[in-house]
């Protein structure tokens, strides 16, 4: 029986992780469960999966936790220190999916205690991939990619000699603005933003695809997982969202996986690996899916793209000031405090700030340099964006 552990449990990885793991009850024993404010789902799914420990990253509803456990016999914890905790306890699994630079730590503390993590927040390797990467080696741990287009990657490269990688190919649904006319998006609304013609996601990871943000992160990821150059990553809007990834090789070969707009199967492939074994998800009729189209992303409807290739180009720790600019920019906007295009300003204002300060930038990749870098970009994004009222609006 393999010990498992979810962070973000009630995000909708967590929850398709959940899924699959309450299919096959007898082959799993779960350690922890965190979440956010979602209580009521953090217990049920505690009380049905018979876990150890169910976390809160929000010290003001332990209280409700406690209540919504009582009588089961679950511990129940809360706070940044306790989700670190509960990646300690022993797992086999970790499933990394807490959104944004919050889920760094609690992953880092799984792979230092030689758990295979499996990671869906990008903000990880984005942040500090040199830190996770050595951290696995040094204890002996793994890192499997959950991202679709990374799992991906994952799959296409396996048995395939890096050596003759010319380059690999990820592919965007365009997100909800992608046939809106450019001098409309000045206009759009974080309900119109959080909208994705494909996917079903969480607010934030589904503005981030609007504004193809989550793109630019996962650029950064794919160098960092596979170890890239900048000039091999290409990006391909497909609005199908059926292929995931390519891989060309150097005799003009290209190796495509193609699958369900079904995060269960990333997920899956993770959770059985190395093995492959059945999953609920759709089995793809091509004959009913017709024809599959592509088309090149537009740098100026998305100059998120342009600012990845800027941060992969300057390295150190440009991805966690641009993370954390990018973070703080998109809580302005569903403030309302700043338009859709602002967010790509404000980020790359902050970069320009960076670069002027390369003591930051070229600091060794330590969590706690890591970590200084996150607050850096936060305070000077801060400085750039209009102020919050009394009102949460400006």
């Amino acid at each position: 029986m393999r010990r498992i552990t979810i962070l973000g449990a009630t995000g909708s990885i967590g929850q398709s992780t959940i899924d699959l793991i309450a299919r096959d009850p007898d082959a799993y024993a779960v350690e922890a469960l965190t979440g956010g404010h979602n209580i009521t789902q953090l217990a049920q799914d505690a009380i049905r999966l018979n876990a150890k420990l169910a976390v809160t990253a929000h010290p003001g509803r332990l209280e409700d936790l406690r209540e919504a456990l009582s009588g089961t016999g679950i511990e129940a914890a809360a706070g940044p220190q306790a989700l670190i905790e509960a990646a300690e306890r022993p797992a086999d699994w970790v499933m990394s999916a807490i959104i944004g630079a919050a889920g760094l730590a609690p992953g880092l503390a799984a792979l230092r205690k030689g758990a295979t993590l499996a990671l869906a927040n990008k903000e990880s390797l984005v942040c500090a991939g040199r830190l996770m990467l050595s951290e696995a080696e040094a204890h002996n741990a793994r890192m499997l990619p959950v991202d679709s287009e990374h799992s991906a990657l994952f799959q296409a490269l396996a048995g395939e000699d890096m050596a003759s990688v010319e380059r690999v190919i990820i592919t965007a649904s365009g997100g909800a603005f992608r046939d809106w006319p450019i001098e409309a998006l000045s206009q759009a609304t974080p309900e119109q933003a959080s909208t994705h013609p494909n996917w079903a996601m969480g607010q934030r990871i589904t503005i981030d695809s609007a504004s193809m943000f989550n793109k630019a992160l996962e650029l950064i990821e794919a160098r960092e997982f596979f170890h890239l150059d900048p000039d091999q990553i290409e990006v391909l809007v497909h609005p199908e969202s059926l292929i995931h990834a390519m891989v060309g090789h150097v005799d003009g070969g290209l190796l495509a996986h193609v699958g369900p707009a079904d995060m269960r199967h990333a997920i899956g492939y993770a959770l059985n690996w190395p093995e492959r074994a059945p999953l609920p998800v759709e089995r793809l009729d091509f004959a009913k899916i017709a024809q599959l189209t592509f088309r090149a992303p537009d740098p100026v409807r998305y100059p998120a793209l342009e600012i990845a290739q800027r941060v992969m180009r300057r390295g150190g720790l440009s991805g966690a000031v641009m993370n954390a600019a990018k973070e703080e920019a998109m809580d302005a906007f569903i403030d309302r405090r700043i338009g859709f295009n602002d967010m790509a300003r404000t980020v790359s204002r902050v970069l320009d700030r960076a670069e002027g300060d390369p003591s930051l930038l070229d600091a060794d990749f330590t969590l706690d340099n890591v970590l200084g870098a996150d607050q850096m970009g936060r305070s000077w994004a801060r400085d750039d964006l209009p102020a919050v009222t009394g009102t949460g609006t400006a």
